[in-house]
């Protein structure tokens, strides 16, 4: 475990690259051999906004990642936050509640919040209106929510107090899962449910992308499903029923426009109407 936290707490930017570019490529080669749905689409066509905003969501990550270092830093020498509180334990066990918490502050919480406050739901927009979710969705962020995302994760480094590597991990996990979750594959159902109980599989958050409430408003986890199951926001829906986009955004070309996706978050708000399948 230590030579873990040894890596992490100096991993090299080409690691991360790595990690990111790798989990695309094996996700998107997986999505070949195994769909969920046989999209009649062109597949790079479709990627091309998805990528422009992975980039954008780089940037805004990179350029502020010494922020988040001087942050980690700080609670670590200053022995602040949630983790440092508690009674010593195995190093293990430090590591998966220091992950579980920033899972907490900066992905479900981000989220939850990003879906009931107006002008930040037309910001999240951006993700949600995408009618062919695939590995490539996973990182379509409009740059604003990028960086309301690093704020939120910003505010769970100081509440939890994990230092640089706990940091990494739960960047690295987080990257992993976002495409591991939105790729388009077919996973025997007993399988992918049995993993939703303690963390998020992909027909679990495919639900969060039906075009319709409530759906669209559940299943905010990124890693770990506990959250959503323990505060009531989980909700299941066989995946043959899914309709991916907002129901309320229907026009896909202009949902597969990099100008239009960055002027999304400015159009009037209106919000998704409840399905008729609320009662599942």
């Amino acid at each position: 475990m230590e030579s873990i936290i040894n890596y992490f707490e100096t991993i090299p930017s080409l690691h991360r690259s790595i990690i990111l570019v790798g989990g695309i490529a094996f996700f998107w080669l997986l999505e070949g051999a195994l769909p969920l749905f046989k999209f009649e689409y062109k597949k790079w066509k479709h990627a091309v906004p998805n990528f422009f905003f992975t980039l954008t969501t780089i940037f805004i990550n990179f350029g502020l990642a010494f922020v988040l270092l001087l942050s980690a830093d700080w609670v670590k020498a200053n022995d602040f936050g949630i983790i440092n509180w508690l009674p010593i334990m195995p190093l293990w066990m430090y590591i998966l509640i220091g992950v579980l918490l920033l899972d907490f502050f900066g992905a479900y919480l981000a989220h939850y919040v990003e879906h009931k406050v107006k002008p930040l739901w037309m910001i999240h927009l951006v993700h949600h209106t995408d009618h062919k979710v695939d590995t490539t969705t996973g990182n379509r962020h409009h740059p604003v929510e990028s960086l309301i995302r690093f704020i939120f994760t910003l505010f769970g480094v100081f509440l939890v107090g994990t230092p640089i590597a706990i940091v990494m991990i739960y960047q690295s996990l987080s990257v992993v899962f976002a495409q591991l979750t939105h790729a388009n594959i077919k996973l025997p159902k007993r399988i992918d449910k049995m993993i939703s109980y303690f963390l998020v599989s992909p027909d679990m958050h495919k639900i969060h992308h039906h075009y319709r409430l409530p759906f669209t408003d559940s299943n905010y986890g990124n890693i770990f499903s506990i959250w959503d199951r323990l505060l009531g926001t989980y909700k299941y829906l066989d995946r043959e029923k899914l309709v991916y986009g907002v129901d309320v955004f229907p026009d896909e070309q202009k949902n597969s426009s990099i100008v239009e996706l960055l002027k999304q978050p400015f159009q009037k708000y209106d919000r998704p109407t409840l399905s008729s399948d609320a009662e599942n």
